[in-house]
């Protein structure tokens, strides 16, 4: 009997062994739970790039009124609807793709006979850096939706640079439009059209060209 009594278990010692058992799987669930949202968010992270990389391509070769959501899905791998559920239409979609920041440099503090050619130089950076930019650039010079997002870049973004440097404040809008006369053309000849001269033509060898030029559209006080 005394035998028995020692090898029968206690009462409570089957709870007392579940318990760590069951704190740890309670630990395991609680992690679980919290990896989920992690890993959905990286997922709809993933699939939203997939899906602008797939839109720009799309849009710079087929054009804006060409390009559809089903092509843009089916490059991306995914359901047209997922295209959809993101970006809502064609319209959001491209304003998405298109989203560009030129990041241009702070001039007010640029020695005044450097700014064309530091403008110059951070343009060919961008270009040629930036897979949105050239996509834009490819949809602006082809279509009109493409053209008016360029045209907001510009006025957005580059007429407020312009306006710390240049000497009337009255010009700036033409004074920004001739510098998108410069940094535009040679992005043209350079990255669409591939004319071999401006293929051909070193960073410096564009900078030493451009550079004056642009300089005098910025803070010369008369033509």
């Amino acid at each position: 009997m005394e035998d028995e009594a020692k090898s029968r278990p206690r009462a409570g010692a089957s709870a007392e062994a579940a318990a760590p058992s069951v704190a740890a799987a309670g630990k395991a669930h609680a992690a679980s739970a919290q990896a989920a949202p992690v890993r959905s968010t990286r997922r709809s992270d993933s699939t939203r790039a997939a899906i602008l990389r797939a839109a720009r391509e799309r849009f710079a070769t087929d054009g804006y009124e060409r390009a559809t959501i089903r092509a843009i899905a089916r490059d991306a791998g995914i359901d047209p609807s997922m295209v959809m559920r993101y970006y809502g239409n064609k319209e959001g979609l491209f304003a998405a793709a298109s989203e560009i920041d030129l990041r241009l440099p702070e001039l007010s503090g640029v020695p005044a006979d450097e700014i064309g050619t530091r403008l110059v130089r951070h343009f060919l950076h961008r270009w040629e850096g930036d897979e949105t930019l050239n996509a834009l650039l490819r949809v602006g010079v082809t279509n009109p939706a493409g053209a008016e997002r360029v045209h907001s870049v510009f006025r957005d973004q580059v007429a407020p640079v312009v306006a710390t440097v240049c000497p009337d404040p009255e010009q700036v809008p033409l004074r920004a439009a001739l510098l998108a006369s410069q940094v535009l053309g040679m992005a043209v000849s350079r990255y669409v059209l591939k004319l071999p001269f401006s293929v051909g033509l070193t960073h410096e060898e564009i900078v030493n060209w451009l550079g004056p030029t642009v300089q005098r559209y910025l803070t010369a006080e008369s033509p």
